[in-house]
């Protein structure tokens, strides 16, 4: 029989885990459900076990650690990520399991549809707009919710997915991973609620917003250097024209080059032009030979 994992991270979630173990239980009664604790001061611990939860701890802090450990720790076919906080609705869950066990879908991704409709903070609502959109155009996909944090999953992708976040960055790093290393990503619409009255979320709009975008540009960075490095060879040489065009011209006119530090300032743009487009190639070969590495080892692992 084919293994379900329910993975529930959290901190300080003692208010509503036990609502989301019970619930998640009624639809996938045959499923292990873990709650891995992150350095709670609610007793969120002791309230997972109670309502019969498998229950591990984390105490390096941070969402991104506790799904690294999760991942490492725990063995099943089918892995369904879902917070702590009782904002999704785990009626999709069979669903989302049966598209990985049986359809051969990598990620299932829990699109929240009324999450714009609902949310209580603007701010947020613009944040997830704006990774969609990046994501999407960088990595030609429809991702319709990039940022969701309950998603169903293969056991191939959770065991060769090499998480580097250490906090709320993770949804964006496994989108990205699951793109760029061609996996079968679907998604399914789910109804989302905001927390309960007592409930406090632990995202921070700026600095979680600011990790996330710094996140998707290192995995640009690193999925597709090529691309990264063009766009900065091109900014280097459009800006050494802006500056040398004026430096030749006044050489026509007069056969003298007033402005010397400037014509070297603009050489050294061009020829780190060129550098940066010659790293992008190398790195694009060496990403290359990378994925085919991988792909070989899953191949073995088959």
């Amino acid at each position: 029989m084919k293994r379900v994992a329910i993975l529930i991270p959290c901190y300080n979630e003692a208010l509503t885990v036990g609502q989301v173990i019970d619930k998640a239980r009624e639809v996938m009664p045959q499923a292990q459900i873990y709650v891995y604790d992150n350095n709670s001061t609610d007793g969120t611990a002791e309230v997972a076990a109670q309502h019969g939860a498998i229950v591990g701890r984390e105490y390096r802090q941070g969402k991104g650690n506790v799904m690294r450990t999760m991942f490492k720790q725990i063995d099943a076919d089918c892995y369904v990520m879902i917070d702590g906080d009782d904002t999704y609705s785990v009626q999709e869950m069979p669903a989302m399991c049966d598209m990985v066990l049986n359809q051969g879908v990598d990620m299932v991704v829990g699109c929240r549809t009324n999450y714009q409709d609902i949310n209580r903070r603007p701010m947020h609502n613009t944040g997830n707009l704006m990774v969609r959109f990046l994501i999407n155009k960088l990595f030609k996909s429809n991702v319709p919710d990039i940022m969701t944090g309950y998603r169903a999953m293969s056991r191939e992708f959770v065991k060769t997915f090499p998480l580097l976040s250490n906090g709320f960055e993770i949804e964006t790093e496994m989108t990205i991973y699951a793109l760029d290393n061609n996996y079968l990503i679907k998604s399914i619409p789910t109804s989302y609620q905001n927390r309960p009255l007592g409930s406090t979320s632990k995202l921070n709009t700026l600095s979680d917003g600011f990790k996330v975008l710094k996140t998707i540009l290192k995995l640009f960075m690193n999925n597709k250097p090529l691309l990264f490095f063009s766009i900065c060879s091109i900014l280097c040489l459009l800006v050494a024209l802006v500056a040398l065009i004026p430096v030749f011209s006044e050489y026509l006119q007069t056969g003298l080059v007033p402005r010397f530090p400037t014509l070297f300032v603009g050489c050294m743009l061009i020829i780190l032009s060129f550098l940066m487009l010659a790293v992008g190639l190398i790195l694009k070969f060496m990403n290359l030979r990378h994925k085919q590495l991988v792909q070989l080892i899953k191949n073995m692992a088959d």
